[in-house]
């Protein structure tokens, strides 16, 4: 298995972990006798948990090796997914689902700083399609638990069998990963809680537009649909899938447009794609005018949190840092984002939340100009290796 292969497949597992527990939720309320509330807590726990979490990976990775690190976690990720289906009580299930987000948070920090490395050492861009396997493994295991549900299996018994299933490829993914690349003796240590400096805000800011866009839409877009174009519920799902898909799509293919015209020119076509849908999503009124407009929406945001990952990843210093801190601000604007949707929806309308879309998409394709790196024209992608990268074969 070649080191791309294997990062992928650390990533499509990693995918995987987080769709699975998603198509637990509702057995989660029902069995915990949660009130709509209360889940929404419980919810807040798995990103409140990785915001807290994701500032120590770089110090993490300096300290065990990047390598070894991602390898850890992303085995701890996998078998920390059947934990909150046997808390005994809703208190261990607050628990579990916040140690779930540390650990989250982490492993997705330290794949995609592992991922920014490799890229470097091949010189063309990977990231946007490690980014869609992500997309693929968190497709399938929501169909897997959409079947295990259809046949009344429960959500320990479908938890602890994906866990059985991923243990194996995650650990085939983490003996196949690159070897870490050569650390300078004379560099200060990562810090222990890394949080970002100028130049990564200026990277995150980018990151936090994207990630608003995403946010919002993957979570508005069904209710959206429902309540503002009047469609029924299958209609109404269909919203979100057609999102998704053209979200996994577009990641896989994203590499190679990047690789022609560079990261600066897509985040600005994207973030430009991305406010026109987000307009034609505000002045919709049928269902599949709705749907056309978050399938534009996902077509210009696919790629830009992979792109903000790997231009921190390569603004200096270790590229855990970087990511780290990119990924503290893209998660923060994931927590705010759905709240801020239901606020303005709730004090004017669904249009004027979805508004909010067109404007963080247009200002990320104004602040495109930040992912540029040093000596990097705005048509160029990643640079040429100074040295061919040995692959294992097999």
């Amino acid at each position: 298995m070649t080191h791309h292969r294997a990062i992928a497949l650390v990533f499509a597992v990693h995918g995987a972990v987080s769709g699975s527990l998603i198509t637990c939720i509702p057995w989660f309320q029902q069995h915990f006798h949660l009130s709509p509330a209360t889940l929404g807590l419980l919810l807040l726990c798995q990103p409140v948990g990785a915001f807290l979490a994701m500032p120590m990976a770089g110090r993490i990775a300096h300290r065990l090796g990047g390598r070894t690190a991602t390898r850890l976690l992303i085995l701890l990720w996998c078998a920390w997914l059947p934990v909150p289906a046997l808390a005994p009580a809703p208190g261990w299930l607050f628990a579990a689902f916040l140690v779930y987000g540390m650990v989250a948070g982490t492993s997705d920090v330290l794949m995609n700083a592992h991922g920014v490395a490799l890229e470097r050492r091949l010189g063309r861009s990977i990231i946007a399609g490690l980014h869609g396997r992500w997309s693929i493994g968190s497709l399938a295991a929501g169909g897997v638990g959409i079947l295990a549900s259809g046949y009344g299996m429960g959500a320990r018994d479908h938890l602890l069998a994906v866990t059985a299933l991923l243990l194996v490829p995650a650990v085939v993914a983490g003996r196949a990963l690159a070897p870490d690349e050569p650390v300078d003796a004379d560099a200060p240590a990562p810090r222990r809680f890394a949080l970002p400096n100028r130049a990564i805000l200026a990277i995150g800011l980018v990151g936090f537009c994207g990630t608003f866009a995403e946010g919002a839409t993957s979570d508005w877009a069904a209710v959206y649909t429902s309540k503002v174009a009047s469609a029924g519920p299958s209609t109404a799902t269909a919203a979100y899938t057609v999102f998704m898909l053209c979200m996994a799509a577009t990641r896989l293919v994203g590499d190679r447009v990047v690789g022609r015209i560079g990261a600066v020119a897509v985040v600005r076509g994207g973030g430009a794609t991305a406010a026109g849908g987000a307009v034609l999503v505000v002045l919709a009124r049928t269902p599949w005018l709705c749907i056309a407009g978050f399938a534009l929406v996902a077509l210009g945001i696919a790629v830009i949190v992979p792109l903000v990952f790997s231009a921190a990843g390569n603004s200096g210093g270790a590229a855990g840092e970087g990511v780290a801190g990119v990924a503290t601000i893209t998660y923060l604007s994931g927590l705010i984002a759905p709240a801020a949707m239901g606020w303005v929806a709730g004090a004017l309308s669904y249009p004027a939340a979805f508004a909010m879309v067109a404007l963080a998409a247009a200002a990320m394709a104004a602040l495109a100009g930040t992912l540029r790196r040093r000596g990097d024209s705005p048509a160029v992608g990643p640079r040429r290796p100074s040295r061919p990268l040995r692959q294992p074969t097999g």
